[in-house]
């Protein structure tokens, strides 16, 4: 299986643009939806938005989806959707009184989804499990499930690593 990932991972730039066409043919209709649109609103991880942040999740999934011999298209989908929640969640606690978001919020994105569009299994999984472990009880299921947690967090880190950066060369200047 390595030796797979390392021929899959060092394929040309012809191969990545392929890729990266087929996964928006795949998720073409979420992007344009209204309610999808909406998560540009709302700040995610420092200065990235929750819709860059699926986006990006998202393509990671596909990615390693089509390495992994996995349903790709619906790793992107559910992946797209998982933090569908539609709310800033850094004002949560004073709005709501909700103080623990990172629990709640997969069941958010999963009902604001499920209103919308027609989910499958895997993509349900996706999207009602990506905070594992913080969720204990709700452990992925399936293989799609559990690479949208480490692609969710992969993401995440970086989107965060990101904003730090911004503030260093701001603060150098």
């Amino acid at each position: 299986m390595f030796k797979r990932i390392k021929r899959l991972w060092g394929r040309n730039k012809r191969q990545e643009r392929r890729w990266k066409k087929e996964f928006y043919e795949e998720v073409k209709d979420l992007t344009r939806h209204p309610v999808v649109l909406r998560m540009k609103l709302y700040p995610h991880h420092g200065v990235t938005s929750c819709y860059a942040h699926c986006l990006s999740v998202a393509y990671q999934n596909y990615k390693w989806s089509r390495i992994l011999r996995l349903d790709a298209r619906a790793a992107a989908r559910g992946a797209m959707l998982h933090d569908l929640f539609l709310y800033d969640w850094h004002e949560c606690r004073a709005k709501t009184g909700n103080p623990v978001h990172g629990l709640t919020h997969p069941e958010s994105a999963y009902k604001n989804a499920r209103k919308f569009f027609r989910l499958g299994r895997k993509e349900r999984d996706v999207i009602r499990t990506h905070m594992w472990p913080l969720t204990l009880w709700r452990i992925p299921e399936t293989k799609e499930g559990w690479l949208t947690v480490i692609t969710d967090k992969y993401c995440g880190a970086l989107e965060t690593c990101k904003r730090k950066e911004k503030r260093k060369r701001v603060k150098g200047r």
